[in-house]
């Protein structure tokens, strides 16, 4: 598999490169199902789901909770392995992988957003940027030059020497944006990236995700609960019971 290294050229669009869309196939998913054991027996998370995302794509996860749409987005970001099925990233069987290939492609390939932001809230907001790319052993000032450039064209430069605690809803959630950037991916999965947003500041967010896949052909999927956003998206998905209920475009 090639993973794509970060791009230190000085311009904000090679710092997240564009990228048109191609008749590509980014993401396939084939006959998912996860199983979970619990004290009242076996609990179906996901049942036999297939779907492919092209490249460039914004994709739109929905379903009441508990429907199984997170623990799909999990998969997908080989955040946890699933009982039985494949996921295919460019045409390779991310779980035929060892621990380790399947640790590079999440940290080199997958760009994560979460509701809870998942900051180090100790931490600034530029050390919570460079994370990846010093796990990535990228050297300390090529990292630190890229989270700063990407922080600015987030319009979040001043933020850069507090503490995340310190920062809004929508300032630490632009952080995890940065953070999910900086080693350049090519596939962006957010959950509920919105969650804990007031309405403004969370259309705000999805207009940022919107522009990374319009402008700079990301490949993104995200779980929402917000029927308003998701129809934003190109397509919107929908579980139910760890099933696809319905596949539509928009």
């Amino acid at each position: 598999m090639t993973v794509s290294n970060v791009d230190h050229r000085e311009d904000a669009h090679s710092l997240c490169p564009k990228r048109p869309r191609r008749e590509h196939v980014m993401l396939r998913v084939e006959n998912l199902s996860k199983l979970y054991q619990s004290e009242g027996g076996t609990v179906v998370a996901l049942s036999n789901i297939s779907l492919s995302v092209q490249e460039g794509e914004f994709v739109s996860i929905l379903g009441p909770s508990g429907s199984g749409k997170s623990t799909l987005l999990y998969m997908i970001g080989a955040l946890d392995r699933p009982t039985s099925g494949k996921v295919y990233i460019n045409d390779v069987d991310v779980f035929s992988l060892s621990d380790s290939e399947i640790a590079t492609v999440r940290n080199k390939m997958i760009g994560y957003v979460f509701q809870s932001y998942n900051l180090i809230n100790r931490a600034t907001a530029l050390r919570n940027v460079e994370i990846p790319a010093m796990i990535a052993g990228v050297p300390h000032k090529k990292g630190d030059f890229t989270a700063t450039a990407i922080m600015d064209a987030l319009g979040i430069s001043d933020k850069i020497n507090q503490k995340a605690v310190n920062l809004s809803g929508g300032q630490q959630q632009r952080v995890a944006i940065a953070r999910a950037l900086v080693n350049n991916p090519s596939i962006i999965l957010a959950d509920e990236p919105t969650g804990n947003l007031d309405t403004k500041t969370g259309s705000e967010i999805f207009d940022l995700l919107k522009r990374l896949s319009s402008e700079f052909g990301r490949t993104i999927i995200v779980v929402t609960h917000d029927p308003d956003l998701a129809r934003r998206t190109d397509r919107s998905i929908f579980i139910r019971d760890g099933r696809v209920e319905k596949d539509v475009s928009n």
